[in-house]
């Protein structure tokens, strides 16, 4: 029995030895895909050279005119907000005061009508002061003077729901200079488009 198990042993250890040794080894695998050969092209011929910068030049002019197109639009857009705030002039105050004097009484007619003629603005009226006076009473002065203007607009036929005010009192000046040509022109309303 010793014997029949030897030769069992060893027959074992051969049939593995022979299939080890008739293994093929593994085949390499790349993860780079395969680049199939490219593929001369032939130079073109004039005819089609020709047609091809005839094709290039008119993408090129075309794309050329629709940029000018664009530039067109939005300069129109620029002519339309700028005669809407051409329409809407600002009113000066005299020291101290929030009633509408003689000389804006026809700027404010001219902002009612210009209102009546676009009915869907809607505006802001700001008011603003020079700067004499204190932070606070400049903010309640800059209210009356818009609250003043707004008054009269609607005395005009405007709707007050178009109106809105808010006071900059002295915040906003457009003259920073300390003499009263410039404090006249940094005491006004100034009414602002805000569709």
């Amino acid at each position: 029995m010793r014997r029949t198990s030897a030769v069992l042993l060893s027959l074992i250890l051969m049939l593995s030895l022979a299939v080890l040794i008739g293994c093929p080894k593994k085949a390499e695998v790349s993860s780079a895909p395969e680049t199939p050969p490219q593929k001369a092209e032939p130079a073109p011929a004039p005819a089609e050279d020709a047609a091809k910068k005839a094709a290039e030049q008119k993408a090129a002019e075309e794309a050329a005119a629709a940029a000018a197109a664009k530039r067109a639009e939005e300069e129109k857009a620029k002519e339309a907000a700028a005669k809407a705030v051409a329409g809407l002039q600002p009113v000066y105050f005299d020291f101290d005061r929030s009633f509408i004097r003689d000389d804006a009484k026809p700027v404010m007619k001219a902002n009612a009508e210009y209102l009546k003629a676009n009915p869907k603005i809607k505006i802001r009226i700001e008011g603003n002061c020079d700067e004499r006076g204190t932070i606070e009473y400049n903010q309640a002065l800059g209210q009356r003077r818009a609250q003043a203007a707004k008054k009269y607009l609607t005395d005009l036929g405007i709707s007050a729901s178009r109106i809105s005010l808010i006071s900059y009192g002295k915040e906003k000046p457009i003259c920073t200079e300390s003499n009263e040509d410039c404090w006249q022109r940094n005491r006004r309303d100034d009414l602002i488009a805000a569709e």
